[in-house]
């Protein structure tokens, strides 16, 4: 029977209503965790590791680092077929997009959660346990890299999305399908996708800050970061990636100063382009040297930067690497 490890790290799987306060909070152990998905023993031989019990909206860069580079131990060190981690699902997908650069062997790593507590009728954790172990050992998992699998669907993690802020099938990956979907009779699954080139479990910067551009907003938060000590920046551009042109001195001197800057689009969909020359527009952007992030999330991005510059990458070296990762 294969092997398969959960990892857990709290989250809305692990929590419980505490009659006290009338509030959720993570308290469920990751024995009990397991006891509630009993199935779980004709799929796999399952062991458990909890690496925290934290609501995921609190969990830092320097933990999830921590979290990838155990993982990536724990998968080259053998004897164990897939890891699945669980987790809450506000942060969920940036923890996935972690993962699936840092740990790069074979092995599947499959992510999880649930949108109900362990307290209310019918929670969905114990059915997404059990689908995320049945990715977890199937073989076609192999060399995918991370997964994310809620509702009896598994998404790649690059792409994959929270939509909504209840609902149970809350993950989705706009404009793309699921990689595999699950029923009683097993697991149909896409052809695969060339995994992103994966960068080193090392400690990630944490001078990275995201900006989202809205309309007539003022930059003063470009303007602040040189001065704040920022290491990169990520910016949520409109459209295909463009921002007003009163930004374009604050990206530019932030360019001059030697810090990346990644450029993203908040619409969700489609990759950003060098497109219009307006002030402000993408082609300008693209010759003040902003960094392109194709179809990447701004937090997306900002997990990737981060990795990057801490691994040692300069500014030239973050470009080619968000070059192959976008190509």
């Amino acid at each position: 029977m294969p092997v398969v490890l959960v990892f857990t790290t709290g989250g809305t799987i692990a929590s419980r209503l505490d009659p006290a306060t009338g509030s959720v909070v993570p308290a469920v152990s990751p024995e009990a965790l397991l006891s509630t998905a009993p199935a779980l023993r004709g799929v796999a031989e399952v062991r458990v590791e909890e690496l925290a019990l934290e609501s995921s909206w609190n969990v830092s860069l320097p933990m999830l680092a921590g979290w990838a580079r155990r993982i990536r131990e724990v998968l080259a060190g053998g004897g164990v077929d897939g890891a699945v981690v669980t987790h809450g699902t506000d942060t969920l997908e940036e923890t996935a997009f972690a993962l699936d650069l840092v740990c790069d062997g074979p092995e599947p790593v499959v992510v999880t959660g649930a949108m109900r507590n362990a307290s209310e009728t019918a929670p969905d954790g114990p059915g997404n346990l059990l689908a995320a172990a049945r990715v977890a050992t199937d073989p076609r998992a192999r060399g995918r890299g991370a997964l994310v699998v809620f509702g009896d669907e598994a998404h790649a993690a690059r792409r994959v999305t929270k939509t909504h802020t209840t609902a149970l099938g809350t993950f989705r990956s706009p404009w793309h399908a699921p990689v595999a979907r699950l029923d009683p009779a097993g697991i149909a699954w896409t052809p695969s996708e060339p995994r992103l080139p994966p960068l080193p479990p090392a400690e990630p910067e944490l001078r990275v800050h995201l900006v989202k551009m809205a309309l007539g907003a003022d930059p003063f938060l470009l303007r602040a970061a040189p001065d704040a000590g920022a290491r990169g920046v990520v910016i949520e551009g409109s459209g295909a990636g463009n921002v007003a042109g009163t930004w374009e001195p604050g990206v530019e001197a932030l360019v001059r100063a030697g810090v990346p800057v990644v450029l993203t689009s908040r619409t969700g969909g489609g990759r950003v382009l060098a497109t219009y020359g307006a002030p402000g527009g993408g082609a300008r952007l693209a010759r003040l040297g902003v960094i392109p992030a194709g179809d990447l999330s701004g937090p997306k991005a900002r997990v990737a930067l981060s990795l990057a510059l801490g691994a040692g990458m300069d500014a030239a070296a973050v470009r080619a690497w968000f070059a192959r990762a976008v190509a």
